[in-house]
């Protein structure tokens, strides 16, 4: 485990001898100098070796060695630009805040204290890796697809599993596989990620953005038959931050108008609807591995289908739509979807652990849930008596306390080393997709949007750190609470 921020500061009025015992125990190499909580300097093992090796000694104040020019980064810089400007010869990163006062640090192994998520590669992922390398089998072509296309298979008790580049293409194949195009209809919530949108746009169909529910914020079903038009050809639910839709009441619906069911369970895996895994239900029903998955394999999908016909056009689309009987022949116009063996390698090892992982995301819910529930101000994220909730991000809303917005409410958070991230904006509200919505009001994806805040939830996130995030909460609030003159507990 990484030092605290605490482990790597020491005081600009100490002494070389100090700056030692810092980073003898941090073990980073490196150490930030402070001075009324701001920074002044850093100061690296190697300068504290030059200035011995002049003559200096280990009582010389540090304000006479360390560096004076350093890189630091305001706190809220995006981490690509976090990535960008660590290199061979900068490996730390302090964050400071618009006083410059130091609040967090950066370096190759991570970019925040808390982040929001990042995957744990803990399991027989590299030795899979390395083994594709070694076997020069890196590409479309080798076992490890196949393995975990039939890890899905054995653990969701399914027959039809694709593994394809990313959940987007997965959704796309889907739509493609059972001829969804032009003059179709899909109805899809507005409140998703907005590659629902954009697979049904993909294959000249129109999607219709229809209202989630308050309860789950998911697909409403009312909603959804009053979209139902006599082009409709497919509803598309979404399993929303691993909260799966009420499937039977949908089910009924397209049954009843002759639908299709094409689910985005991009992110529920491990999600039960009435003690089945989401996976069962469905004419096709897609995953997603990007890296902030709760399994991931870097980028790559799958698709469940329920229908061999449909999987087998599926298989012959996914690889540039050629036939299996004639090399280089194609039957169809194809698309290259395909899962690398690197990926897959890297899925059969996450999948091992399955089990594990979704244990640890119910545990994270569990405490997050304990912890933060005392707060008027937040609504612990739903898990409807019918569903298992596999909270691949633990999401609540936020009720705006006065003069804390929630954006200002990730500010300070982040400003404590805790990356959180809002929710989704409503797909009605954003330029390409205004063309889009029968209905021009959308109360429930408006105000799920509006107050969303995702906190950290990595899997190897502590029970103790999700206590330090309630805790820097409740200082937060408390604070607020006594500066507009309002009773409030102290904070814990």
């Amino acid at each position: 485990m990484l030092p605290s921020l605490e482990q790597m500061i020491v005081s600009a009025d100490a002494v070389l001898v100090d700056a030692l015992k810092v980073i003898t125990k941090n073990a980073q190499g490196i150490c930030f100098v402070t001075e009324d909580k701001k920074l002044v300097g850093v100061l690296a093992d190697g300068d504290i070796r030059r200035k011995l090796l002049a003559g200096f000694s280990l009582d010389t104040p540090i304000r006479e060695s360390m560096k004076k020019e350093y890189v630091s980064l305001p706190v809220n810089t995006p981490n690509e630009e976090i990535q960008k400007r660590l290199s061979n010869t900068i490996h730390h990163i302090p964050l400071v805040d618009e006083n410059n006062r130091i609040v967090d640090y950066s370096c190759k192994y991570r970019y925040r204290r808390l982040p929001i998520m990042e995957p744990l590669l803990m399991g027989n992922e590299l030795a899979y890796v390395t083994d594709c390398i070694n076997s020069s089998w890196i590409s479309s072509q080798g076992s490890y697809v196949k393995k975990f296309e039939s890890m899905f298979t054995d653990l969701f008790g399914v027959q039809e599993v694709l593994a394809t580049c990313n959940g987007t293409t997965a959704l796309h194949l889907a739509l493609e596989a059972f001829g969804i195009g032009k003059e179709d209809e899909v109805i899809v919530p507005d409140f998703t990620f907005a590659a629902s949108v954009n697979s049904i746009i993909y294959t000249g169909a129109t999607p219709v953005i229809v209202d989630v529910t308050p309860d789950t914020w998911t697909l409403d079903p009312e909603a959804v038959i009053d979209a139902i038009t006599p082009r409709t050809k497919a509803i598309m639910p979404v399993h929303i931050y691993g909260h799966p839709c009420d499937m039977d009441v949908l089910a009924e619906i397209a049954h009843k108008h002759d639908l299709l069911v094409i689910t985005d369970a991009a992110e529920a895996i491990g999600s039960m609807y009435k003690g089945k895994p989401v996976a069962a239900y469905g004419d096709a029903v897609i995953f997603s591995f990007f890296g902030n998955k709760t399994i991931t394999t870097g980028e790559g999908g799958v698709v469940v289908f329920n229908d061999p016909q449909v999987a087998d056009k599926a298989r012959i689309l996914r690889d540039h739509g050629m036939s299996k009987e004639i090399k280089y022949w194609h039957d169809y116009i194809g698309f290259n979807y395909r899962m690398t063996n690197l990926q897959a390698a890297i899925g059969v090892a996450q999948m091992e652990r399955f089990e594990q992982i979704i244990e640890q995301k119910r545990r994270i819910a569990a405490d997050y849930i304990q912890h933060l529930s005392q707060f008027s101000q937040l609504t612990m994220p739903p898990e409807a008596s019918w569903a298992t909730n596999s909270y691949w991000l633990f999401t609540t809303l936020y009720s705006e306390l006065e003069g804390i917005s929630r954006d200002t409410l990730i500010e300070m958070l982040l400003k404590n080393g805790i990356e959180t991230r809002p929710t989704f904006f409503p797909i009605h509200k954003m330029p390409p997709y205004t063309g889009y919505c029968q209905k021009k009001e959308f109360p429930n994806a408006e105000k799920i949007s509006k107050q969303g805040i995702s906190f950290p939830s990595s899997t190897n996130i502590t029970y103790d750190q999700i206590e330090g995030i309630a805790r820097v909460l409740s200082s937060i609030f408390w604070v607020r609470n006594m500066a507009n003159g309002n009773k409030f507990t102290k904070p814990i």
